[in-house]
Formats: C-alpha cells, structure tokens, sequence
C-alpha cells in the first residue's frame, strides 16, 4: 500500500470570488484526495491527504485556475498524515485574519447566463441580476472579506430552495456562487420617477425602454453607480443629456446589444471586436465610416456588462 501524505497549500492572488473553492473541490474528489478547502485573509488555505501520485496530479492541475482567477504565489508544506481524516474533502468554513487577498473585479455575463437569460423555458428567464461563478458582480458587492455572502450586498437576500439546492451540488455551475439568485429570492428591478417614487408597470424593462424610445433620458442603477443613458440616435435627447451633463463636446460611450448592431456604425479589428466581448467589455474607441453627424455621433463604443443592460437591447425581451 503506497504511504500516505498530507500537504498544505497557501494560494495567493485573485482566489476568492472565482470558483477557485469549488475548482479546488472537484479536483480533489476527482482524484479521491481527503481535506478541506478555505477562504481566509489572505487568499486560499488548502489542505490535502492522499497517496504522492494523486497529489502531485492535483498540484499540477492547481495551477491551471478557473478562468477569473489569477494565481500570483503557491506554497507547499509537507505535514504529518492526520489519522482521523474522514476519508472526504470538504469547503469549510472560512477563516480570519489579515486581508491581503485580492478582490476579483466584476465579470461581464457569461455565455451560459447569457443563454438562460433568453430562454423561455429557464427560471431566470429575463432576470437582470443572473451570475454564477464564472461571472457576475464581484468588487461593487463585497463589503468584506473572506468572500462569503454575509460579507456581500447579497446578505440579506436569502436563498429560495433552488438557489440553495444548486449552491451545495458540486455538479452544478452555480456550486458556492455568493451571489446566486432568482426571481423568487434575489433582488428585483423598479422603475421610479424624477422624485424618486415608485411607477407602478408590468414590465419594468419594456417601460424603460418604451421612455428610451420616446426621447426620454434615464438613469440606470448598475453595478458601480448610475448610467445616464438615452437614444444615441435621438440628437434631441443626446442634446439635453449633454446640457444636462454640460459635456458639449467630449464624446459619450454607445452601448449595442453586440457586435452585430455596431457593425453599420463602426469599423473594428479583430482585436477590437475580442476586447467588446471580454469579460471585461472594457469601453473600446472605434473608427466611424460615417460623416459627423450621421448616424450616433459617439465613436466610444460598449457591450452590455450587466444582464440588465442587455435586455433593453434585445428585441425578444420585451
């Protein structure tokens, strides 16, 4: 019978907020390794058991992270082998101490959130605040860390049956996701008016977007604060955002649903076009074809970061 080893392992970096403790998990049941994983302070503190072959297998797969994170030091410790190990891995509870972790920026909407977030027969169908762990807000919610959700925006919010079924399977894309929600728990939209009371609609998104398209300029409460939007082809309303913002001539982002709506208006490089559909969707500066003044007169284009801003762009959302 091959010797048993047990090693600790310290990860530094952006860890926390990833998927990096259900990553941690899944490669430990996969290779039958007992232990536990945990946030702390300072990063991620693992501790593993198994034979040497197992263990150097899940090292070796350690370091190729989730997408998100980033693994800035690794430290491995050999310890003695615990004999009351209970043979199973587990996340635990997290830890203290001094915070010298990173906080994971917010992430876009991911290609399967984006999926579900159109599809009628799914239950977060239209639901603007979907995420999982491969995307979401991360940075504009967290108050604390360890990220966990009572350190989170999201604490008061308690999870609904589902929402709690999919955070404890290790199968499902939503395992330990902080900020897991649906209609039936999470936080849900309002519209108000310009003294801040309550209007009483069906469909806040096509409300919305119902004023957007009668010339009407908004503010939009997202992750980090409030967007002024209005139509970018509507040159009256551009016109009052800008007295309104006295901002005469310093140009506006223009938000599209995709790359497929910029495609009349802008003219982009490969490079470009990946930057708008990163996880990021940093603001990109494209080339107009256009003469000035045809067509949207801002040449600072975006795509929808959180799910919200991408329904008012889809023409089946409403």
């Amino acid at each position: 019978m091959a010797a048993i080893q047990r090693r600790a392992i310290r990860v530094r970096g952006q860890v926390q907020g990833v998927g990096f403790r259900p990553f941690v998990y899944r490669l430990a049941t996969q290779r039958g390794l007992s232990g536990f994983v945990r946030n702390d302070g300072a990063g991620v503190e693992i501790e593993i058991q198994g034979s040497p072959p197992a263990l150097d297998d899940f090292l070796r797969a350690l370091r190729q992270p989730p997408t998100l994170a980033r693994i800035d030091a690794l430290r491995v410790d050999e310890l003695p082998p615990d004999p009351w190990d209970e043979n199973a891995f587990v996340i635990a509870a997290s830890g203290g101490g001094a915070v010298t972790a990173d906080i994971t920026p917010d992430s876009a909407i991911c290609a399967h959130c984006l999926a579900e977030l159109f599809d009628p027969r799914d239950r977060r169908y239209r639901y603007p605040f979907i995420n999982c762990t491969d995307c979401g807000p991360r940075y504009t919610l967290t108050a604390a860390l360890p990220y966990d959700r009572p350190n989170t925006s999201m604490a008061g919010f308690a999870l609904c049956p589902d929402c709690a079924r999919e955070y404890r399977d290790p199968g499902d894309r939503r395992f330990h996701a902080q900020p897991n929600a649906c209609p039936v728990c999470g936080p849900r939209l309002t519209l108000r008016d310009a003294e801040g009371q309550p209007v009483a609609v069906d469909d806040v998104i096509a409300a919305t977007l119902e004023r957007l398209l009668a010339g009407e300029v908004l503010a939009i409460k997202g992750l980090g604060g409030f967007h002024l939007v209005c139509d970018a082809q509507n040159a009256v309303a551009v016109a009052r955002l800008r007295q309104r913002k006295q901002r005469d001539a310093k140009p506006f982002a223009v938000m599209a649903a995709n790359i497929a709506s910029l495609a009349c208006w802008v003219e982009g490089d490969e490079t470009e076009w990946r930057l708008l559909e990163s996880p990021q969707r940093p603001i990109v500066l494209l080339r107009s074809p256009r003469p000035p003044g045809e067509g949207p007169g801002e040449r600072a284009d975006s795509s929808p970061r959180p799910p919200g801003e991408g329904l008012g762009g889809r023409a089946d959302s409403v």
